[in-house]
């Protein structure tokens, strides 16, 4: 583990071993998602803090299992809000979701665990529908605060949110009076985000385990996660 600093040097080779390990690693969990028969119910007993999950787009709240399950193994409950199903609405309308979750189920105090999107909709959550403060920190995996270079060519308006000049991305990036209630973790190689996951004020932690996907299943991310989610814990 190691606080950001100079970038290392990465080889082409290496570069692309690492794209490898990260799309299998995606499929293999995207299959295991739709064959789960696991109830998200199953994750709500715990005497810690509550951690809402939030995935990536077009990503299942099953995606995250290897990172719920570490979780809940802590003592902490867990929920999904599975209104969200593939993640695909744009973040102001996600964040609503997550919003009228925590109110519906009664939950304060609560901490999000987000991959990728589901940071940016996790920070508008803090930021614009949480009146009442039940969301008190976030723990997020290579979430594009600062935006994708890659998403102005991509076709469909689900990825082209992730440009570093949409408005959202620019509105989020500048407000950062709740940046230190984050912790963003990320990997040396992001193959979808090549400006990296640090957020400025936040905690920011690099772990050796590169990609956008494979990170998720990392022994260590979990265990990170789960001494980040009880700091200062009441």
């Amino acid at each position: 583990m190691s606080e950001p600093g100079t970038p290392m040097r990465i080889s082409a080779l290496q570069k692309g071993v690492w794209w490898l390990q990260d799309y299998l690693y995606a499929a293999g969990w995207q299959v295991r998602g739709m064959l789960s028969r696991v109830q998200p119910g199953s994750f709500h007993q715990g005497h810690r803090r509550p951690v809402l999950i939030i995935p990536g787009v077009y990503e299942n709240w099953q995606f995250m299992m290897p990172l719920i399950q570490s979780i809940h193994d802590a003592g902490h409950p867990v929920h999904v809000v599975t209104v969200l199903q593939r993640n695909q609405l744009d973040v102001p309308a996600a964040a609503r979701m997550v919003a009228q979750h925590l109110e519906e189920a009664g939950l304060r105090d609560a901490a999000i665990v987000a991959h990728s999107k589901g940071g940016l909709i996790g920070k508008y959550a803090m930021l614009m529908l949480d009146p009442e403060q039940r969301i008190d920190r976030m723990v997020t995996v290579c979430t594009p605060f600062s935006g994708s270079r890659y998403a102005r060519y991509m076709l469909l308006p689900s990825l082209r949110i992730f440009s570093p000049r949409h408005p959202l991305t620019l509105e989020l990036a500048r407000e950062e009076a709740i940046n230190s209630r984050i912790t963003s973790i990320y990997g040396p190689f992001d193959p979808h985000i090549p400006e990296g996951s640090v957020l400025p004020g936040a905690t920011n932690i690099e772990l050796p385990t590169a990609g956008h996907f494979r990170i998720l299943g990392d022994p260590q991310t979990a265990r990170i996660i789960v001494e980040q989610l009880n700091l200062d814990e009441p």
